[in-house]
């Protein structure tokens, strides 16, 4: 199920927007990241549209994320025999968290760590003393695996959309006060994310596993 394949792969950064990898593709790395789903709703990708568009206005070209989530661990390499036990690891570690309910309203800029992207993202306000105690039991598994833990001093957020390139100073400011406008003025009130957290996944290359919560 797990075995290498004999694929040679070439890395083209304009296959997948000019996005440069984090780190080198090797034949038998696994790309692994921890993190809570959110399925987007009409309103939600109605109102995307429409910060994508005033975004533009001030020169900054936002393309939507490919999927919503809250990331409670760095993006690590497995090699594909340690998939099976670092989920193991992970499924006894989060055996007892129960669901829990996350709420996110205020608009942030981020950028990766290499400031190859700019991302806009929508901070968590509720939730986040349940999801420092997740962080807590996916870090003794990455810990247990000597790989990176997540960050010191996190803030939680789903990542809306992103951009090439570091833009930091021209999303922020001006930008994104009049994009916070937009999510404070909507017409049935200010909008929120909500997420019912009942289900943890981990995607390691092209497989999820999932967690569901007490």
């Amino acid at each position: 199920m797990f075995q290498d394949t004999e694929e040679r792969h070439v890395d083209d950064c304009l296959e997948h927007g000019g996005r440069q990898r984090s780190f080198q593709h090797e034949r038998g790395n696994w790309a692994t990241y921890v993190y809570l789903p959110y399925e987007p709703e009409d309103v939600f990708l109605e109102l995307l549209d429409g910060l994508r568009v005033s975004a533009a206005a001030h020169g900054v070209s936002l393309t939507l994320a490919g999927e919503f989530h809250v990331s409670v661990s760095k993006t690590v390499v497995l090699r594909h025999h340690w998939i099976q036990p670092v989920v193991q690891s992970l499924r006894a570690g989060l055996a007892p968290c129960r669901s829990f309910v996350c709420l996110a309203d205020k608009l942030k800029v981020y950028s990766n760590d290499e400031k190859t992207r700019t991302f806009l993202g929508m901070e968590i306000s509720i939730g986040c003393t349940q999801l420092l105690e997740i962080v807590k039991r996916v870090d003794a598994t990455m810990e247990e695996f000597n790989l990176s833990t997540f960050y010191k001093d996190p803030s939680f957020h789903v990542s809306l959309a992103w951009c090439v390139g570091d833009l930091t100073e021209k999303l922020q400011g001006a930008c994104l006060s009049e994009l916070q406008s937009l999510v404070d003025g909507h017409e049935d009130g200010p909008f929120q994310i909500r997420l019912s957290c009942k289900e943890l996944r981990c995607k390691t290359g092209n497989k999820v596993f999932l967690f569901p919560l007490q």
